[in-house]
């Protein structure tokens, strides 16, 4: 649970530097950018000697998916949300992980479901009423599908370490990281059409970029990843909404997203940041009287 919390904090100022200090870079170079950091800072710990073939490819898959299709939707998203709207959309990501978890156990788990959902309304809780329906289809549809993207991997690689506790995380992570890059620089270069590193970059940028890669993406995936073996799928899915509440803070009152009416934002935050933990004590909770 200690690797979920830190990630949590971590990740909880990332929108907000992503939506104003990267402004006016591709999303797609800023997402192969930090990918590839990433990919550099495991590299040296990448033991191809502890896995066959068939598991390299399972986890470069897991990888491509988990951080290659999520950063690609996601980072693409801030074109057409402001960054504490990106923050929202991210809500609906413990229900596909509960979903995506029960069609690979071929089972029903109603507790967590609940979990679950009760995560989702309380984030929605935030920031529901000052949705504009007009710029919101597009920026929605590419953060579902990032979501879809980052549960799969979630689930995926819990379930593919828990089957090899002999093999630890930091030797077979740069797999992951391998497959996310190749998957952003094939995209950055059909889709963008250009390098797959923002050359024009101002310095202050290139600071925010490798702070992205090494910290939110490299250690925060990796720790993520690690939490997620050692916790139920329960709380695992209500964590990932923890983040929604301090990333919608940070956004909207440190990064300068706020419009007014600053005492109904902070009202709606504490709102549904109380529903989140509510959430998240029912997946404790249930998870000390059943095995997952």
């Amino acid at each position: 649970m200690i690797y979920l919390v830190i990630t949590t904090l971590i990740w909880a100022f990332s929108f907000g530097l992503i939506g104003s200090a990267l402004k006016g870079l591709d999303p797609l170079q800023i997402a192969d950018t930090r990918l590839l950091i990433a990919l550099l800072v495991f590299l040296p710990f990448l033991k191809l000697a502890h896995t066959s073939w068939q598991e390299k490819w399972q986890l470069t898959l897991i990888g491509a998916v988990q951080y290659g299709v999520m950063y690609t939707c996601y980072l693409s998203a801030f074109s057409f949300l402001p960054s504490h709207l990106v923050a929202l959309f991210s809500v609906l990501t413990p229900l596909y992980i509960v979903i995506i978890n029960d069609l690979r156990q071929r089972s029903f788990t109603p507790w967590y479901l609940l979990a679950a959902i009760l995560s989702i309304f309380g984030a929605a809780v935030i920031k529901i009423g000052d949705i504009d329906p007009r710029e919101i289809w597009l920026g929605f549809g590419l953060m579902q599908i990032s979501n879809l993207a980052f549960a799969f991997g979630q689930v995926y690689y819990r379930d593919w370490k828990r089957a090899r506790p002999n093999i630890s995380d930091s030797a077979v992570f740069g797999l992951l990281y391998l497959g996310a890059a190749v998957f952003t620089s094939i995209a950055v270069l059909l889709i963008s059409q250009q390098p797959p590193i923002p050359i024009s970059a101002t310095p202050s940028q290139w600071l925010v970029l490798v702070y992205l890669g090494l910290v939110a993406s490299g250690l925060g995936f990796f720790f993520w990843n690690k939490g997620a073996t050692q916790t139920t799928v329960g709380v695992l899915a209500a964590a990932n909404n923890a983040v929604v509440p301090l990333a919608m803070f940070a956004s909207l009152f440190i990064f300068g997203e706020a419009k007014g009416g600053t005492i109904e934002e902070l009202v709606r935050l504490s709102a549904g940041s109380v529903l989140i933990v509510v959430a998240l004590f029912i997946a404790k909770n249930r998870a000390s009287t059943q095995r997952d």
